[in-house]
């Protein structure tokens, strides 16, 4: 179940933080889709998910935007915090770029420490790897420093960690090039009317790449026993209608994206 937050107890939520990878995506981008935006698919009526990722985010930039402090005034106690960076803050733009040892962890113990002092259960999720496979078929590693990085913090923060940068490589690698393009958006001349001359991307996924790391952070979830089993629906489920994957519409995406944040956006 996806929700807009309420002030009344009702089902526990789990709250999303990160960047293009996990956002729910407004239809003028499908058919662009972030596993956030499929995530409720694994879910009974227990949960609510509140999506609050946004695309180009690093964990500084979210932080500084205040959709970080959005969050803790919002998140309750009992509550999931699952934050997921790393891409965008392996990029070398400078008000995107932190070093993976440097302040990228001390942006990331910010949602950690911010969701336990709300009595909250804080989540590190690493990134999916891009499709980067090179002209030999070899698939060059592009983020493995701050997987690295997250994992470490996990350790040393006592937090779980759900490790879907590493089950993302293995599943590419098996797949190879060929197998891997249906995951990611790659599309010809007049194959989506939304990218009439056609447009390769193989950051973002499309919806059967967002259900497969949804479904696999659903699953990791119930294996480390951070979440009770009972919670979790469809995890064997081999197939989705089509008509269950929406988009945003572009006036609604662009209000959660204003209204989702404290001061500036």
């Amino acid at each position: 179940m996806q929700s807009d937050v309420t002030g009344e107890r009702g089902p526990c939520r789990i709250f999303l933080a990160g960047g293009s990878e996990v956002v729910h995506r407004e239809q003028s981008k499908a058919p662009m889709a972030g596993w956030g935006q499929v995530f409720h698919f694994f879910f009974g009526p227990e949960v609510e998910i509140v999506n609050c990722a946004r695309a180009g985010a690093s964990a500084r930039t979210f932080s500084e935007r205040g959709r970080l402090e959005w969050i803790l005034e919002n998140i309750r106690p009992g509550d999931y915090l699952l934050a997921s960076f790393g891409t965008n803050d392996s990029k070398p733009e400078k008000w995107l770029r932190m070093e993976a040892y440097g302040d990228f962890p001390h942006h990331l113990r910010k949602f950690v420490d911010g969701a336990r002092e709300r009595n909250a259960h804080p989540v590190l999720v690493s990134p999916h790897e891009r499709d980067t496979h090179d002209v030999h078929g070899n698939l060059p590693r592009s983020i493995t420093e701050y997987a690295m990085a997250m994992r470490d913090l996990s350790v040393e923060a006592s937090v779980p960690y759900i490790n879907l940068y590493d089950q993302s490589l293995a599943w590419w690698q098996e797949l190879g090039p060929e197998g891997i393009r249906p995951f990611f958006v790659h599309l010809e001349p007049n194959e989506h009317p939304n990218y009439p001359e056609g447009f390769h991307d193989p950051g973002h996924l499309v919806p059967a790449g967002a259900i497969a790391c949804a479904r696999y952070v659903a699953y990791s979830l119930v294996a480390q026993k951070i979440i009770p089993p009972h919670w979790a629906v469809n995890l064997d489920r081999a197939e989705f209608p089509p008509e269950w994957v929406v988009w945003l519409d572009d006036e609604t995406h662009a209000a959660l994206t204003e209204a989702r944040t404290v001061g500036q956006n």
